[in-house]
């Protein structure tokens, strides 16, 4: 059997015609950048929080939740750095199913990728355009990353795609932090070697182009837990954890030694509620030990509007239709806690 070529689909340029941000914004985004990166070089001692819904799913409820959130963040400023999630392609462990904004603009209809490359775009600007935010996602295709290369402030390259040699490449390309995350066997070798690769200058092939890179020295590392060879979920973030990674993770190879900690996933056994508890571990250890105190950065926490999950078909607004993820209310005091512990 052969691939079936539907239809041509624009170009990124294009659509970043169509849709382009504001000269305004762009400057805006320069200074903001600018803050993210002193936190990944030690320089600003504040943490980042990439928090928001697992996917994002629909226009009205996400609008609503990052309108929410842009005025807690405001309220931490001094001690947190808030860049919202705003994913929109999402992994399947088995390749079948809801895949995000990008495949499916309406969850319950059949794929329609020429409306889902233009609704990403649609959805990033709403945000930055009505909360001031700028945006975080998942780089799971990065041919795509061009979409939304000028309006994302952080890029995560995820456990299944960390391996992949075109994600290493692409990733030492980008101008901002890319989060390198821990494979789902959970080796932090393969991670490291995906932060070393990301870091390196390279040459490769990318849209037809002949392309070379610098090297990204904001790649860092995302510890999110994984699945043993008993099927079990394990996290990786307990302070014994962080200790060896900080021994082996060290300047003398890296750039930027830093670790951001996904709170959900196999962290918390998917179980949203325990990423409160994980956010506060996680800064116990800080206050007990200055090396991993120097490379924890930041955390990423699943939350929505209201907790749990449902299926796609569900129609309960602003829950999850793929992972189960935080509360409004229990997200509100997570990141008042946070604050008061930085």
């Amino acid at each position: 059997m052969s691939m079936n070529f539907k239809r041509k689909l624009p170009i990124p340029a294009e659509i970043r015609e169509e849709m382009p941000l504001s000269a305004e914004m762009t400057q805006k985004k320069a200074a903001f950048d600018q803050e993210v990166a002193n936190i990944f070089r030690g320089q600003d001692k504040r943490r980042v929080l990439i928090i928001g819904p697992c996917s994002a799913d629909r226009e009205d409820s996400v609008l609503d939740y990052m309108n929410r959130l842009a005025g807690v963040a405001d309220e931490v400023k001094d001690k947190l750095v808030v860049i919202p999630r705003v994913y929109t392609n999402k992994p399947r462990t088995k390749g079948t199913g809801y895949k995000g904004l990008l495949h499916n603009p309406d969850p319950e209809a059949p794929d329609d990728l020429l409306e889902g490359v233009k609704a990403i775009r649609h959805m990033h600007l709403r945000v930055i355009e009505e909360t001031g935010f700028f945006t975080a996602d998942e780089m799971l295709y990065p041919s795509n990353y061009q979409y939304l290369v000028d309006l994302l402030s952080y890029v995560a390259v995820g456990a299944r795609s960390v391996e992949n040699q075109e994600h290493r490449l692409v990733a030492s390309g980008i101008s901002v932090p890319v989060g390198m995350k821990n494979p789902t066997a959970g080796s932090t070798t393969v991670m490291m070697n995906s932060i070393y690769a990301a870091q390196a200058k390279q040459s490769f092939i990318f849209r037809n182009w002949e392309v070379s890179t610098e090297g990204n020295p904001l790649a860092h590392a995302v510890l999110r837990g994984y699945i043993g060879l008993d099927g079990r979920n394990y996290p990786n973030y307990h302070y014994e954890h962080l200790e060896r990674l900080a021994s082996r993770y060290t300047s003398e190879t890296f750039e930027n030694p830093s670790v951001v900690v996904d709170c959900n996933h196999d962290n918390s056994g998917k179980r949203p509620l325990e990423q409160t508890r994980i956010c506060k571990e996680v800064l116990d250890s800080c206050r007990r030990n200055q090396d991993i105190a120097g490379m924890i950065k930041g955390f990423m926490v699943e939350s929505y509007l209201e907790d749990g999950n449902q299926p796609v078909d569900g129609g309960v607004y602003g829950k999850s239709i793929t992972d189960a993820c935080l509360g409004w209310d229990k997200t509100e005091a997570l990141i008042r806690q946070i604050a008061e512990r930085v």
